[in-house]
């Protein structure tokens, strides 16, 4: 099996769990008392988030990696990844001010949590136009990594910017040092759909490797 063919299987059985996941935030996990049902989309916008991130926590880690080694397998998995990222940041970004407008009475708001996710997804959008603009894969690498990195070193200040900062976005309720705040029934729905996301992540980022390998061969027998 090709592994183009395994990307596929995996983002199509993720797509299928994600339909249950909201058929169990829809129907069988209770309404959050005081945001009502615009509370649901909690279940697609923070794990798109969680995934937004840990694409870009990869092409960080990749990119060092790569500056170590030299090893443009490493390049090649960040460029993916961070395609896969910026799907996931959009996402983000989108489901966010849909959940705030009956929340907060505004669709956005310039506080910290909001803008630094913003700079994210901008920084994903710089990275896919630096690849796209150098030529020289060498090159193109180096200069993707150092901005791989960048985006690596923004991941502890989202985080940490409802801590550092007043804000109207609501703190961690799972990722925190104390128990998760949340009833049973809605950490488990969230908990599967972080499950989902990933198992997309891991199946989008496949395709995007086999076909950055496809084209890479297509280069060599038209060079």
């Amino acid at each position: 099996m090709s592994l183009a063919h395994k990307g596929r299987r995996i983002t199509l059985l993720g797509l299928v769990l994600l339909a249950g996941v909201y058929v169990r935030a829809l129907a069988f996990t209770p309404l959050e008392r005081f945001q009502g049902p615009a509370q649901k989309i909690f279940y697609l916008h923070v794990p798109a988030a969680w995934s937004a991130m840990l694409a870009m926590g990869l092409v960080g880690l990749c990119s060092i990696l790569y500056l170590i080694v030299k090893d443009l397998r490493f390049d090649r998995f960040a460029a993916a990844s961070a395609e896969v990222g910026t799907a996931f940041s959009l996402v983000m970004l989108t489901t966010g001010p849909i959940w705030a407008k009956p929340i907060w009475g505004t669709w956005w708001t310039w506080d910290a949590r909001l803008t630094l996710t913003l700079f994210l997804f901008f920084l994903f959008i710089g990275y896919l136009l630096l690849r796209g603009a150098v030529v020289e894969p060498g090159l193109r690498a180096r200069y993707s990594a150092v901005l791989g990195i960048c985006g690596l070193v923004l991941l502890p200040f989202i985080h940490l910017s409802v801590y550092l900062f007043r804000t109207l976005h609501p703190q961690p309720i799972v990722l925190k040092p104390s128990s998760p705040s949340l009833p049973g029934s809605m950490l488990v729905t969230l908990l599967v759909s972080f499950a989902v996301f990933t198992l997309l992540y891991v199946g989008f980022v496949t395709q995007r490797y086999a076909l950055a390998l496809q084209r890479e061969a297509q280069g060599r027998e038209h060079a």
